[in-house]
């Protein structure tokens, strides 16, 4: 099972005790042997060594799979979901055909994690995007790029393994990830500011090759389906948890941890209203679909919410 991630992330963590509990679970008849930090495949490897069958199992980021269709690139529209229960609501609404999606490719869906919300990391205050003009930003996918060009800046695709090297070398001047990969790619060694603007929560997804998977007995396939809902539970409580500490951390190491100025703020904003626009145009009905219904649950998350608050106030 090749991970992209440090075997101290949270993710690659969760990864480990779910391989544990599947083998438990099978009596040892079925062993998961975790291959992390993009030691087996890179990250933008692993998709196509699953479906392959190089690779039974995996680990990706959806968004990596962008280009591939827009339903990918959903979680990556700048403030479209910018909290957990947002986060929650939007996979609920998306799940169905996130997984069509990846079925077509004959890969199966076990569970998903997100990371903690993006930020923007950089050597210098970013007070309007006039800052951030001609800037090399890393990443991950190509929605983030997108978000990155309409900046007005440079975007430089570089995977988590290797973002370490790019800061030291110059590659990339500035990062937009979450305050856990920061951590991880001790980024205040080159960077002095983490303005943390909350834009979304990506979601990394467990996949196995279907083939692989209906090869199983039942018993086992039934043992790894209930070792993937443990972990995704684990995985989002975790995830949620962990947030702050990670913030933590990057203030302890002297890092500048503040929220977006109001200019630069205000701009972002009219970016992810624009990308949510262009999303919408590409993802057609299916998008339009999804987008219905995760404002729907939104809306009615927010009418329990106020409909609670006045019980208590009265």
């Amino acid at each position: 099972m090749p991970t992209p991630y440090p075997v101290s992330n949270f993710h690659t963590e969760n990864i480990a005790r779910f391989a544990s509990e599947v083998a438990t679970l099978t009596g040892g008849q079925l062993q998961i042997t975790v291959h992390a930090n993009g030691a087996l495949y890179r990250a933008n490897e692993i998709k196509r060594a699953v479906r392959g069958g190089q690779a039974q199992i995996g680990e990706i980021i959806i968004s990596g799979a962008a280009n591939e269709d827009p339903l990918f690139a959903l979680d990556t529209i700048p403030f479209l979901a910018s909290s957990y229960s947002e986060a929650q609501a939007l996979w609920q609404a998306s799940r169905s055909k996130v997984e069509e999606r990846f079925a077509r490719q004959g890969l199966k869906v076990l569970f998903s994690v997100p990371w903690p919300p993006q930020g923007i990391y950089a050597k210098v205050a970013l007070n309007s995007l006039a800052d951030v003009k001609g800037m090399k930003i890393r990443s991950y996918s190509p929605t983030v790029a997108r978000m990155i060009e309409l900046m007005g800046a440079q975007p430089v695709t570089v995977q988590a393994a290797d973002l370490s090297q790019a800061l030291a070398t110059g590659v990339v001047s500035a990062n937009v990830t979450s305050a856990s990969t920061g951590y991880d790619a001790q980024s205040w060694e080159q960077l002095s500011y983490y303005f943390d603007v909350q834009a979304w929560l990506p979601k990394n997804v467990v996949i196995v090759n279907q083939q692989q998977f209906d090869g199983l007995d039942r018993p086992n396939r039934e043992a790894l389906l209930k070792a993937a809902a443990a972990a995704e539970l684990r995985g989002w409580k975790t995830s949620e948890e962990k947030t702050q500490w990670y913030v933590e951390q990057l203030k302890a190491k002297k890092m500048k941890v503040l929220p977006a100025a109001a200019e630069l703020q205000k701009a972002l904003l009219g970016i992810g209203e624009r990308m949510t626009r262009e999303w919408l145009v590409q993802a057609g009905a299916d998008g339009q679909q999804v987008y219905d219904a995760y404002r729907q649950a939104v809306k009615k998350s927010f009418s329990n919410a106020c409909a609670c608050a006045a019980r208590l106030w009265w």
